[in-house]
């Protein structure tokens, strides 16, 4: 049982208010998984500048603590060395968010490669937890009020947010435990259930080089749906393709910077509902993590069907 929320905002006027909004969700679904928690927001202006890219990261991935252990200004003073330009870092909490600004010259995909390089190879003990031009992806071990906190999440600011409570039944309770998983640009995974042949398509792209960091089955999902998009999948394509690839219960949250989707299997066990007005689209495992969101007595209000792809794109 874990509790999965995510919000994407329709009308401009409500961005800043995408931190109070989702720290709201994510709090009330803490009694579903209380052991760790994480949160993908796309757009705030303090972790994802425009004009820049952004790694966030976990210093020590094996730490349990709320906070990183290294000062920000610390962690730019290395990172600005390893990467020979400027790098600017925000702590937020047990996550820093190192920043730099893109190359006008490309279209950012090199920056974030050479800025991901130089995170690993200043704290090899690292894990990187997501990066792209519009992502930053916070997580940790802790009660997900704690880690709220810890984030500053209330006061983050964007179009989109994607938040997970875990209780852990099968992997590790670490940051590499733990949800959103963001293997590939600017994406993000939530799940909630279980992929019962996940060693086996672990195996699969593991023989195509992708490479793990850790032994959760949603990181497998999350890794394919990463191998499909680079491949030249768009988001709906690559959740068919893992439709009819992964057996097992789930409901699934997947998003980019254009996109939020939402996808159940064929027995649709695990709970899910979503909700839309003209100003947003929420979901979320229980109908309770809704309630606070502005107007969603108005909302058009569902249970996702069974091995339908809901999408929605900005």
């Amino acid at each position: 049982m874990c509790g999965i929320v995510g919000l994407h905002l329709r009308n401009p006027e409500l961005y800043p208010r995408l931190g109070e909004l989702l720290t709201g969700m994510l709090c009330e679904m803490q009694d579903r998984g209380a052991d760790s928690a994480g949160v993908a927001v796309y757009g705030d202006p303090r972790w994802s500048p425009a004009g820049s890219v952004a790694v966030s990261f976990v210093p020590d991935a094996a730490s349990t603590a709320l906070t990183s252990g290294t000062s920000a200004h610390e962690a730019a003073a290395t990172l600005t060395a390893a990467l020979g330009s400027p790098v600017e870092v925000v702590d937020a909490g047990p996550t820093l968010v190192a920043h730099a600004v893109a190359s006008p010259t490309t279209a950012g995909a090199s920056d974030v490669v050479a800025l991901r390089a130089a995170v690993v190879a200043s704290y090899p003990e690292a894990l990187v937890t997501g990066f792209g031009d519009d992502v930053a992806v916070l997580k940790g071990v802790g009660h997900p009020r704690d880690l709220a906190t810890a984030f500053g999440l209330e006061q983050a600011q964007g179009w989109q947010g994607v938040g997970h409570t875990r209780m852990a039944t099968e992997s590790a309770v670490t940051a590499g435990g733990c949800h959103p998983y963001a293997v590939g640009p600017d994406q993000c995974l939530v799940h909630n259930g279980s992929f019962s042949n996940h060693a086996s398509i672990r195996r699969d792209l593991r023989a195509k080089g992708v490479a793990f960091d850790s032994e959760n089955d949603t990181e497998v999902g999350a890794r394919f749906v990463a191998d499909r998009l680079e491949a030249g999948y768009d988001v709906e394509t690559a959740l068919k393709e893992l439709l009819v690839t992964f057996d097992g219960f789930y409901t699934l949250l997947v998003s980019n910077s254009r996109s939020f989707a939402v996808v159940r299997d064929a027995i649709a066990c695990k709970p899910a509902i979503i909700a839309e007005t003209d100003d947003w689209v929420a979901m979320a495992s229980e109908y309770r993590a809704l309630v606070g969101l502005p107007g969603v007595a108005a909302a058009r209000i569902y249970e996702p069907e069974p091995e339908r792809i809901y999408a929605w794109t900005r």
